[in-house]
């Protein structure tokens, strides 16, 4: 799987976790170099708080377009650290 925005790839796996239709990649996966730390958080009833960040990609900013689970509920254990993605950013299959 393959994390794409603005023509860049933002995330590459063989290994992705699908949780309620979206693909979270590992946390080793991601480019680091597109990717800038977000102030938002949300909350999930069952998985619980979501941290955010946002792509700059070609000086474009999508802001808080990717989503990870730092301290995840031991139910959604699997997807500690690991990044999903939404806003226009393109999750295709190799």
């Amino acid at each position: 799987m393959r994390a794409i925005w603005n023509g860049k790839v933002i995330a590459e796996s063989n290994d992705t976790k699908v949780v309620e239709g979206n693909h979270y990649f590992p946390p080793e996966s991601l480019n680091k170099e597109y990717v800038e730390d977000s102030s938002k958080n949300t909350t999930c009833p069952w998985k619980g708080v979501a941290s955010y960040y946002s792509l700059v990609v070609n000086e474009k900013v999508n802001r808080d377009a990717a989503w990870y689970y730092p301290a995840p509920s031991d139910a959604a254990a699997e997807i500690k650290d690991h990044v999903a993605f939404w806003k226009g950013v393109e999750v295709v299959e190799d």
